[in-house]
């Protein structure tokens, strides 16, 4: 059957960009329409997983990835205040052996850059920035997306992967119910080589403790240490990546803590704060022609690395149900929905719960930490967390309305 017209999507993100990428490929048109008056991303570091990169590698992006990655050995797990040592598992090649895909620790402008070059060089004119998404209007046969000055768009489909505040995604259902979890988050950036030599282990590294936990990993090749610490606070619940906080805070949040965490903090020149909200899975994400992706439909706790993996994801199985159901735009959409909703939903889920592994009280003590890290991490618990989300292949998956 033939393609529907035009795909209109809102918010060139990763998710956004990833869909507009693989329905491109797919011979759609697509235009992309994004708030911001430039490409840019938050200085962040992202893991992507041999999920995610399944996706991209079939997107034609490997040879870029390769050349803006770094690859960890492996991941750990660290006490707090002695530094004790757990493996948690394999990765580098044997990512590659186990899934077929390598682990790779990435900056997240780099990723978004190699997404908005690849989906350029096929439509030059595919990306509209400066263009805020002021609502739509569908009728049988498209949808219509107005513009913020007056402008209107039609196509045959709107996604809105314009994030965890979606636009399109308040327009369709409402305000959205965030709740506060108590925790908040602290993000920054460090020169490797500020770092005293041999400080940092080749491997994705988690410290944990009770009420609060660090993770750190490397980013361009090691270029770069990406940090990430979060505690247990009720004085902070502004959800933004941009408020600055100070190096002082953030090392009083991590008093006692080992210090290796400390000299970490002490090399970030501007440490950034944001509140964690959790948010129920959502019972629907379309509704005829209209549909989400991304944090706009499942927004989840950063503690299972797959807020990306899981929006790369989506745009693929998007792709692949359009492609399936030809102009029966509603029909695609919600086989899409029927693809996606209960794993990301159980990626929400696993999220919230790794709280419980990460900042247990039974971490506060040597003796007791031993015991919970070997009864938890397991191999076999391990693989009961982890083979399920890195196995899935977002590149087959179709589910028929």
């Amino acid at each position: 059957m033939p393609a529907p017209s035009r795909i209109l999507i809102a918010g060139a993100g990763i998710g956004g960009l990833t869909a507009a990428l693989a329905l491109l490929r797919a011979g759609f048109a697509v235009s992309v329409f994004e708030q911001a008056p430039k490409l840019a991303e938050v200085g962040a570091g992202v893991q992507i997983s041999a999920n995610g990169n399944r996706v991209l590698f079939a997107l034609g992006l490997a040879d870029a990835l390769a050349a803006m990655a770094w690859v960890p050995e492996g991941k750990e797990v660290r006490l707090w205040n002695t530094g004790e040592t757990w493996p948690l598992f394999d990765l580098g090649a044997v990512s590659v052996e186990r899934y077929g895909f390598p682990y790779l620790m990435l900056h997240r402008a780099d990723l978004h850059s190699a997404l908005a070059e690849a989906v350029r060089r096929l439509d030059p004119d595919c990306i509209r920035l400066g263009a805020r998404c002021a609502g739509f209007a569908e009728d049988g046969d498209g949808v219509r997306l107005r513009l913020a000055g007056g402008e209107s768009v039609a196509g045959a489909a709107l996604i809105g992967a314009d994030g965890v505040h979606s636009a399109i995604r308040q327009a369709m259902f409402g305000p959205d119910k965030p709740m506060f979890t108590g925790m908040m988050a602290w993000r920054g950036i460090i020169p490797a080589d500020r770092l005293p030599p041999g400080l940092i282990r080749p491997a994705g590294t988690n410290w944990i403790g009770p009420g609060g936990h660090v993770i750190h990993y490397f980013l361009r090749r090691g270029e770069l240490l990406n940090f990430v610490g979060v505690r247990e606070r009720r004085d902070w619940t502004i959800e933004s990546w941009t408020a600055a906080g100070t190096v002082a805070e953030c090392l009083a949040d991590y008093a006692g803590w080992h210090a290796d965490v400390h000299t970490m903090i002490r090399h970030i020149e501007t440490p950034y704060k944001w509140a964690l909200m959790a948010r129920e899975p959502m019972a629907r994400w379309c509704i005829g022609r209209v549909g989400l992706l991304g944090d706009a439909c499942h927004p989840m706790l950063p503690f299972l690395a797959q807020g990306a993996n899981s929006a790369i994801e989506d745009g693929m199985v998007l792709t692949n149900c359009l492609k399936a159901h030809g102009r029966d735009v509603p029909a695609a959409l919600a086989a899409y929905e029927g693809a996606r909703r209960a794993r990301t939903a159980r990626l929400m889920q696993g999220s919230a719960a790794n709280t419980d592994l990460f900042h247990n009280p039974a971490l506060a003590d040597g003796k007791g930490a031993a015991r919970f890290v070997t009864e938890n991490w397991h191999p076999d618990r391990v693989k009961a967390r982890y083979d399920w989300i890195f196995d899935y292949d977002g590149t087959r998956e179709l589910v028929a309305a």
